[in-house]
């Protein structure tokens, strides 16, 4: 996943005015401002009412918690400034059979906003509660609270607990709050759907945004179960990362439970005009009605294939069901591994090849990011370079080792391309990162995590010499692990212990691949794959660039058209426009033959295909291809398709283009898209740059603010030197 940084919003939060004494815990994670390491977390519990029309969800939080000592002062959880909470209570955990699990209540419908019998608004509607028997024990008692800065991507809140709390006794602390215009929701207007009939909203917690979503330890060396209880407005149906799910009609209610432990950044929601179809006997797509046929006839049987070949490499699938949702394109990154509930971007169907490695990952990521976590966000590379390991095997098992072999390469190509721009000195190229305190997790996501991850992974499977032996080493190693949260050391001692022979020949120590290298040197991998079972996929690849890189261009490009692309993979003809992309800018004479031969034929495949095609148009100012750019960018809604683009038209020759196609389109853009493609745009143009006459002019037939200020509140606007196609994978 390529996570674009969208948790930095204004402060707004409110305080109890009591305060309590502080008490700051030395921090596990510097990340995250909570206490954790003084607490166990048994349970948590959410009562959720979904409000579209005021964009705001109203929330009861009931945590089930022991404290590790005797009488500890204060609770600290991670909270963020669009979190309001309205009251904080403490209550000892009743017996377990005392009431039903998850009971919330909710108002009744009324007549919906409007100004109330009196002068004035009218007053906001009611919070989700946690309710009492009348008279039953044990009584709540409120608790003081207070919320203090943290970092731009949170806060801190402190709630005090009572002085006779014993260790490990078990009590409850219940939290009233409401989340508005918080990074986590995003709330999106039926325009922005496919139907155009009814509003959407979805949650996306990586890494640390869903402290805006309920009050937590938004760390994922923290796991536990959950249960919630979701109202939403009529006709809408709500989903959640859970094992098990209802509706109950006569409450109209949605129930859920997560059986098995999993961090807060995990815990996600959905709720849209979502209908289902069976892909399997322990799947199903959902989607909105106009796409659900398209994503049915392109997963249907193959899901359970993947989940087959996975199962029979690393051991069962624990979750229950493996349900894909399709969202719209606003969703900022390709796909997110919820538990049960992968999303994924609707953009990504036309796309065949592209669709498969992505569920593929997501799939991987049941045994390796979900089962088993990284600890701290430093060492992301456990879950996604197991992952694009674990997904590699998946695909040779399935499709073939040449397949794989190509996938591989054109990833590696990107990550070669990124190291590049960065350099090789760069800190972000580590596997082991070091985030300082206030930089936002988010930034560490980069191609190093994935790819330089899986090679180290790689060479970790070469010293075992056999694959199915490293396979069965990984399945000891979920097995020992699952349901926890690991370190990096955790991974190398049970590998060295399953091999023992490994250990005695001191591989940890060898010259120049010391695993402490691996982990803590800047740069490339120390080791890449043999990727020669690809050759016959990557070799033509290789052929007709070099052939477009020959002299005379003539010949070149007489043999060159004499080669039929149409019938290669997506990912071959992706990764000869990618080369192209890396040498330009080109000849002119060289792109006038390159659009003779293929723009036509490229305008009619994926929009993976047509992107780059459009990029190269770009990055050589060939304007008789531009018309190509606007359509493309009239019909796109999505960050990976939408930004690339910008970027490049601002770096070069094209940005009063740029700007006059944004001023056409923003009207159908998400605000946090249109905001992060405005900040691109104002640098690009400079200090003091003014819209033309006619830009205005469409900016005010588009019905938004031509003078809307260039500002980011929810998104950062990528680096113009990494295009947003680099770094854009799957979570």
């Amino acid at each position: 996943m390529a996570a674009q940084c969208c948790c930095c919003k204004a402060p707004g939060a409110e305080a109890a005015p009591a305060r309590p004494p502080p008490e700051p815990p030395p921090a596990l994670d510097v990340a995250s401002a909570s206490s954790a390491q003084l607490f166990r977390l048994r349970h948590l519990q959410l009562g959720l009412e979904l409000r579209p029309e005021a964009r705001e969800l109203a929330g009861c939080l009931v945590l089930e918690l022991c404290a590790l000592r005797p009488a500890p002062r204060a609770l600290v959880l991670d909270a963020h400034p669009a979190l309001r909470l309205h009251s904080a209570a403490f209550r000892r955990a009743p017996a377990a059979a005392a009431e039903p699990p998850c009971a919330f209540a909710f108002a009744a419908a009324g007549p919906g906003p409007g100004p109330g019998p009196g002068p004035g608004p009218a007053p906001p509607p009611p919070l989700p509660a946690f309710p009492e028997a009348p008279g039953a024990e044990p009584a709540c008692r409120p608790l003081a609270f207070r919320v203090d800065p943290f970092t731009d991507y949170g806060s801190s809140l402190t709630v005090t607990l009572p002085p006779e709390l014993q260790a490990h006794q078990p009590f409850q602390v219940i939290l009233r709050y409401t989340s508005t215009d918080a990074p986590a929701i995003w709330w999106l207007d039926p325009e922005l759907t496919y139907g155009n009939a009814k509003p959407f909203v979805f949650t996306q917690g990586h890494s640390v945004c869903n402290r805006s979503f309920f009050p937590c330890f938004d760390t994922p060396a923290v796991k536990c179960t959950y249960s919630a209880v979701v109202k939403a407005p009529s006709g809408v149906q709500v989903l959640m990362s859970a094992t098990q799910s209802s509706y109950v009609e006569e409450e109209g209610v949605y129930r859920f439970h997560m059986e098995h432990p999993v961090p807060a950044y995990l815990v996600a929601l959905v709720a849209g005009d979502l209908q289902p179809a069976d892909i399997g006997p322990r799947s199903r797509v959902w989607a909105e009605p106009c796409l659900l046929p398209t994503a049915t006839s392109k997963l249907a049987g193959a899901v359970e294939q993947w989940l087959s070949a996975a199962e029979r490499l690393y051991g069962p699938y624990m979750w229950g069901r493996y349900d894909i949702v399709f969202l719209p394109p606003s969703f900022p990154i390709v796909a997110m591994e919820n538990p049960c509930l992968t999303f994924i971007i609707s953009s990504i169907l036309e796309s065949d090849e592209f669709l498969v490695i992505d569920v593929i990952h997501e799939v991987a990521h049941s045994w390796f990011g979900n089962a088993v976590t990284n600890a701290t966000w430093e060492e992301m590379w456990l879950s996604e370079g197991l992952a694009t390991y674990a997904q590699r095997r998946i695909t040779t098992e399935t499709y073939g080792a040449a397949f794989t072999c190509l996938e591989t390469a054109f990833r590696l190509d990107a990550l070669h391309r990124q190291m590049k721009l960065l350099g090789e000195d760069s800190p972000v190229s580590k596997l082991q990162v070091k985030l300082e305190p206030g930089v936002n997790p988010s930034h560490l996501m980069n191609l190093f995590t994935y790819e330089k991850g899986y090679c180290f992974v790689y060479y970790l499977s070469q010293l075992c010499g056999d694959p199915q032996r490293f396979d069965d080493f990984l399945r000891a190693y979920v097995e020992k692990y699952k349901f926890t949260s690991v370190v990096a050391q955790d991974l190398l001692d049970s590998f060295l212990s399953f091999f023992p022979e490994l250990k005695e020949q001191s591989v940890d120590c060898r010259a120049g691949l010391e695993f402490e290298r691996w982990l803590n040197a800047t740069g490339p991998p120390l080791a890449e794959p043999d990727l020669s079972q690809g050759s016959s996929l990557t070799r033509p690849v290789e052929a007709l660039f070099q052939l477009w890189t020959a002299e005379p261009l003539d010949q070149a490009a007489a043999s060159a058209s004499a080669i039929d692309i149409s019938k290669w993979r997506t990912f071959q003809t992706a990764l000869f426009l990618d080369r192209l992309l890396d040498g330009s800018p080109l000849p002119q004479e060289v792109v006038m033959s390159l659009s003779k031969c293929y723009s036509s034929l490229l305008d009619s495949m994926n929009a993976e295909i047509r992107i780059r095609w459009l990029q190269i148009v770009v990055r050589n100012d060939y304007y008789p291809d531009l018309h190509r750019v606007r359509r493309f960018l009239e019909s796109q809604m999505s960050r990976m398709y939408t930004i690339p683009l910008y970027e490049d038209l601002c770096t070069g020759a094209l940005k009063s283009f740029a700007l006059e196609v944004f001023y056409q389109t923003q009207g159908r853009l998400h605000p946090n898209l249109r905001r992060t493609i405005q900040q691109i745009l104002s640098q690009g143009l400079g200090p003091g740059a003014e819209p033309s006459a006619e830009q205005a002019s469409a900016a005010a037939d588009s019905g938004v603010d031509a003078d809307a200020p260039a500002l980011l509140l929810g998104d950062e606007a990528p680096s113009s030197a990494i295009s947003l196609r680099d770094v854009n994978v799957s979570a």
